[in-house]
């Protein structure tokens, strides 16, 4: 029983240590967690105010980086060196004193000082200023560092100046450059570097002539700016306070300057750089503002600020301003190697590129469908030409055919005046065999014999120009003297066939535009078909109308026979190649009176007489 009183004692007294033990490890917890969320307070100490060039931008980017990295909520707070801008011990102490009672119950966990002015302000200070409250000295030249009074509590984010350097990047980029303007201020920090530019700058003497204009005030700079020689170069270093005493904040100086100045404007630091200056190798001051939070961070997180060792940075890769190098002339050939360029405004081709793409497509396409509409522009030329050429073939296939059906009156019509001419020859011969030749009796023979061989030349003309075989020609003519010339051809034929032919032209001329031959041989074909539609009617009925008139803008001619028709289910077909109502037909002479009609941009059309026979009328364009 003592046993397990004892046990149950010895158990009970470990439970209490061990709660004892985890209350104590959760409130350490708990108090470190606190002071984890507790805010770090930086202060920000600048040169000159919170709006002056180059620190202002360093500030503010390395604002930026510290709160966006930070683990911990970040209190800063920002004081100027208003006296920095002209020295006075006496403000200096009691700025010193403010500061020291400012922080004196709650001092900063760090504190940042941007710039040369800031930079000496704590090394003259620091036994006073919180001797043991870890330092960043940034945006500051390595030379502006008293190197003797840095303390463990101290790191430095330096730059190193080459302005011998940039002296020659102007001249690389205008190599006519013989005079350079150098801009720099009155303020303690900008006299310090007054000095250290004209010794730095002295071997340029026999090379380029400087003007120097710490001496003037604002106004006479922007007056003799606008008025340097030809081939000079303005370098601005720091206007801060001119020698009127002006204070100048931001670029406001400097774009005036450059809105006047017949120089082009070069610097050492890229904070300066966007609107008025050319360009080259300067300080990046986005660069130095990631490495100053970098060593702010490494301090906040515990880091020995002496441990914390970052070497001077040089001039970052040049660049330019490709509005200003347009503005001053300078050639892409003479920038550094390796040069970046901005602002470079768009080509019209990249500004508006797919525009001009889509524009560029259509045009493509557009030319793709001309091309392809001009080839088959061109192949149905040929195929017109190729048709028209077989139309003329078959043509004058057709004529030869023709011909063969007027070969009996054609050799009628040639045999009277052979017959004629051989009967007069005989008598003249008769005649001058005679004592007494009746000379009066000779003329009137040698003139029958003259009217007869005219005659029998006229029906081998009118044969040869119907076998003509000759291309598709167009020319103007009057369509009644196409007509009576068909008659006056086929009259021989009709008498043949015992056929009354009439024909009833207008009074008046039928000018139309048209091949003379084609158009005569679709009158011969419409009148040969009508002669052989009334061989089985009566010789007495057998007559072919022939009528032109004049419709409106047309020329219409019409071919009326007294045969049997056409039968009305072929009114449709009789236009239709190989449809013929002959046993011995081909079928083509109306299929090729429709085709040379239609070349002709005319209509032909059939259609059966009230009182027996058929009725063929073709119209054509009048000439106007």
């Amino acid at each position: 029983m003592r046993f397990w009183q004892a046990l149950f004692r010895l158990v009970l007294a470990r439970a209490v240590i061990a709660s004892l033990a985890a209350a104590i490890v959760l409130g350490t917890q708990t108090q470190s967690q606190a002071a984890d969320r507790e805010p770090k307070r930086i202060l920000m100490l600048h040169s000159f105010g919170l709006r002056f060039k180059p620190w202002t931008d360093h500030a503010r980017i390395a604002r930026s980086e510290i709160t966006r990295q930070s683990r911990t909520p970040i209190d800063f707070q920002d004081h100027s060196l208003v006296d920095a801008r002209q020295f006075n011990e006496k403000s200096e102490a009691s700025f010193v004193e403010y500061l020291h009672n400012l922080y004196d119950d709650r001092p900063p966990h760090l504190i940042i000082a941007f710039g040369a002015p800031a930079a000496n302000f704590v090394q003259r200070n620091r036994e006073r200023l919180f001797p043991q409250i870890p330092m960043v000295f940034t945006s500051v030249e390595q030379r502006r560092i008293e190197r003797d009074k840095l303390t463990e509590y101290d790191t430095v984010v330096a730059i190193a100046h080459d302005r011998a350097g940039l002296i020659e990047n102007i001249l690389h980029g205008l190599a006519v450059t013989k005079t350079i303007a150098i801009v720099n201020g009155v303020s303690p920090n900008e006299r310090f570097w007054l000095g250290e530019i004209r010794r730095e700058l002295a071997p340029f003497a026999g090379r380029v002539e400087f003007k120097w204009y710490n001496e003037l005030s604002f106004e006479n700079i922007l007056k003799d700016a606008a008025s340097l020689p030809p081939h000079s170069a303005i370098f601005w270093h720091l206007m801060n306070i001119d020698a009127a005493g002006v204070v100048h904040e931001e670029n406001v100086a400097l774009n005036k300057l450059s809105s006047v100045s017949n120089a082009p404007i070069f610097t050492y630091a890229d904070t300066f750089y966007g609107e008025a200056i050319v360009g080259g190798p300067m300080h990046s001051y986005e660069l130095g503002a990631a490495r100053t939070a970098a060593a702010a961070l490494r301090i906040l997180n515990g880091e020995k600020a002496s441990d914390i060792k970052i070497p001077p940075s040089a001039f970052a890769s040049p660049k330019f301003d490709w509005r200003q190098m347009q503005r001053w002339g300078i050639s892409e050939s003479n920038l550094p190697p390796g040069s970046k360029i901005d602002f470079r405004e768009p080509t019209i081709l990249e500004r508006y590129w797919w525009q001009i793409a889509l524009i560029t497509a259509i045009i493509l396409l557009q030319a793709a469908l001309i091309t392809v509409l001009l080839r088959e522009h061109r192949r149905r030329q040929l195929a017109e030409v190729q048709s028209r050429q077989r139309m003329a073939e078959l043509a004058h296939v057709n004529r030869f055919s023709t011909a063969g059906e007027l070969t009996a009156s054609i050799s009628h019509e040639i045999n009277q005046p052979l017959g004629a001419i051989l009967t007069n020859a005989e008598t003249a011969e008769a005649i001058l065999q005679s004592s007494t030749p009746d000379i009066a009796e000779l003329k009137d023979i040698v003139k029958d014999i003259l009217q007869d061989d005219r005659r029998a030349a006229e029906v081998i003309r009118r044969m040869r120009s119907l076998l003509k075989k000759a291309p598709f020609e167009l020319k103007n003519f009057d369509l009644n003297d196409v007509v009576r010339e068909t008659v006056e051809f086929l009259s021989s034929l009709a008498v043949g066939r015992k056929v009354e032919l009439h024909s009833l032209l207008t009074p008046g001329a039928l000018p139309i535009l048209g091949d003379r031959i084609q158009l005569q041989q679709v009158i011969l074909n419409l009148v040969v078909n009508g002669i052989d539609a009334m061989r089985d009617t009566p010789s007495e009925h057998r007559v072919i109308a022939i009528r032109t008139s004049r419709v409106e803008k047309f020329a219409q001619l019409s071919v009326s026979d007294r045969g049997s028709g056409i039968p009305k289910d072929k009114l449709n077909e009789v236009f239709q190649p190989f449809f013929t109502s002959k046993a011995e037909g081909l079928g083509m002479g109306l299929s090729i009176a429709r085709t040379i009609i239609e070349a002709h941009h005319g209509l032909i059309s059939a259609k059966n007489r009230n009182h027996g026979g058929a009725s063929f009328r073709i119209r054509l364009p009048l000439v106007q």
